[in-house]
């Protein structure tokens, strides 16, 4: 299988201004055009993390997707990342994965940050996302997800690569980075997880730290602490190296995680 091209835009996001930031979101993406198979967006990149959804909420249908679908058709690659979604009275913290042909996969975040009082204002998803793209399985997550193993839990070799997309302060930016190699070496996986910069309405600041982990826990890529874009090549045969040398995924425990609404 080919390697995918993957890149990582760590971006700063206007507070609570979706044009500004689906335009800003454009003019980085359309520079990755015939460079990538693959682009990922920060946690609600086109707001910021914002605590009043019933202002910013949009559906499948409105301005952020429609614009992400847009783009992914134009510039050629799928695009992932997340934004505030309403659906049947209700408001979700919504993780997209979108294809050049059209095709939309959403996951909605399930562990919701109450000590920022997410859980007030948002609903929680109930199921894991895999994505198979360009023979790629694609396990995508949002922020907090992070800090939970077993929700991440790999079993049975079901994903490749580990994505998380976030809004992640620099007071916890030791944890991120930490969280992120242990999730990429205990599930035998490549680890991404993807930042923004800048500070929001609530006056948090946000210092990037968007990485890259092989699933040796490896650091194999790392954009710095500015608003940057750059793209690295997931290795099959490397990863299936790892996975042969060291099977540890076949000692793994077998669970079925009981989901509560």
């Amino acid at each position: 299988m080919e390697k995918l091209r993957i890149s990582l835009v760590q971006s700063d996001i206007v507070w609570e201004d979706i044009a500004a930031n689906i335009r800003h979101a454009g003019d980085l993406l359309q520079n990755l055009r015939g460079k990538t198979d693959v682009a990922i967006l920060p946690e609600m990149f086109s707001t910021g993390f914002t605590l009043f959804p019933e202002n910013l909420a949009e559906t499948i249908d409105d301005k952020t997707i429609t614009a992400i679908k847009k783009y992914a058709s134009d510039f050629d690659f799928a695009i992932a990342g997340s934004f505030i979604a309403t659906e049947n009275g209700r408001f979700y913290n919504r993780a997209f994965f979108i294809t050049p042909s059209g095709e939309a996969y959403y996951y909605d975040k399930r562990h919701l940050f109450s000590i920022s009082g997410e859980d007030r204002h948002f609903s929680k998803g109930n199921n894991r996302l895999i994505v198979t793209y360009k023979g790629w399985k694609i396990c995508l997550m949002v922020c907090y997800d992070l800090r939970f193993p077993v929700w991440c839990r790999n079993v049975d070799n079901a994903y490749d690569t580990l994505v998380f997309v976030a809004n992640w302060p620099h007071s916890r930016r030791a944890a991120w980075e930490a969280l992120l190699r242990a999730r990429a070496i205990e599930n035998l996986c490549y680890a991404i997880g993807v930042n923004r910069t800048g500070s929001d309405g609530n006056n948090v600041h946000y210092t990037g730290g968007t990485f890259v982990f092989s699933p040796k826990g490896e650091l194999l890529l790392d954009l710095g602490t500015e608003e940057k874009t750059d793209t690295f090549s997931l290795d099959w045969e490397e990863l299936e190296r790892i996975r042969t040398k060291f099977p540890a995924w076949r000692d793994a425990d077998f669970f079925q995680l009981t989901i509560d609404n």
